[in-house]
């Protein structure tokens, strides 16, 4: 005899921020215990890429840090759980217990057809490394094209420019939550503080905190202040001939047509 099962995934939003899955809170949980991402990557047997990525993007989705780093790079450095970080943990796990017995009170008591039930769980996924929680601060309109501000912290923001039937499709007015996406590969990267003079509409300073070199390209985060982190790859050699090492400060340059926006 088979006992059925339903299995009920939460995904925790509040106040239009991005979404934070199970995955995600076992890396914060994982972290907290050990005291580093490299030990909670080891102990969940992840690498360590991907628990830095899922630390990142809940940092980027989260109005202030849920995660506090000291840089290191992969053979050091430690990290610690805010404030935020250990309510928004407590949250999740009481919000996902009482979810279960719901979810299996249904199994008791619903309807014969479990294919009849909505349960279906719609999320976003994207190949941007780069997706930033922002509120839209102007909005200009031309014929056209729309070129839409936001603010992604007290010390920066984004411009976008979308055409007028995406402005009117995705309700963006002052105000507005929204989300930027921005592909790392996208991102230039300049130096030092002086920005170069290009035509990219957006310059973003911040300060090397890690830099992963593969065959080609090598991977550049920085962190932007505000606990949030924007990663650019560019080729390994223009990596080494700028140089850009960890401690470094630099400029990420990206034109306001690679900006893609997005909408809760």
């Amino acid at each position: 005899m088979t006992t059925d099962r339903i299995e009920a995934l939460l995904a925790l939003k509040a106040n239009g921020l991005g979404a934070v899955g199970r995955d995600r809170i076992a890396m914060l949980e994982a972290i907290a215990k050990h005291g580093s991402i490299t030990e909670a990557a080891r102990a969940m047997g992840f690498s360590y890429k991907a628990v830095w990525d899922g630390v990142n993007a809940i940092n980027n989705l989260l109005p202030r840090p849920a995660l506090a780093t000291q840089t290191g790079g992969r053979g050091g450095g430690g990290a610690q759980l805010t404030e935020d970080g250990r309510r928004l943990i407590v949250a999740f796990r009481r919000l996902e217990e009482r979810l279960s017995r719901i979810s299996q009170a249904l199994v008791v008591d619903g309807p014969d057809d479990h294919a009849d039930l909505l349960f279906w769980s719609m999320s976003m996924r994207t190949t941007a490394h780069n997706a930033f929680r922002c509120q839209v601060t102007s909005v200009r309109r031309a014929p056209v094209n729309v070129e839409v501000s936001l603010r992604l912290s007290d010390t920066n923001s984004i411009v976008a420019v979308i055409t007028n039937d995406a402005a009117d499709e995705l309700a963006i007015v002052p105000g507005r939550e929204a989300m930027a996406l921005v592909n790392s590969s996208f991102v230039m990267l300049a130096r030092g503080d002086d920005v170069p003079k290009i035509s990219a509409r957006n310059a973003i300073y911040g300060t090397v905190i890690e830099r992963i070199d593969g065959g080609v390209n090598s991977e550049i985060f920085l962190d932007i202040g505000a606990g949030k982190t924007l990663t650019a790859v560019i080729t390994k050699e223009s990596a080494e001939d700028m140089p850009l090492t960890v401690g470094d400060r630099a400029c990420a340059l990206f034109k306001a047509s690679h900006v893609i926006l997005a909408v809760d």
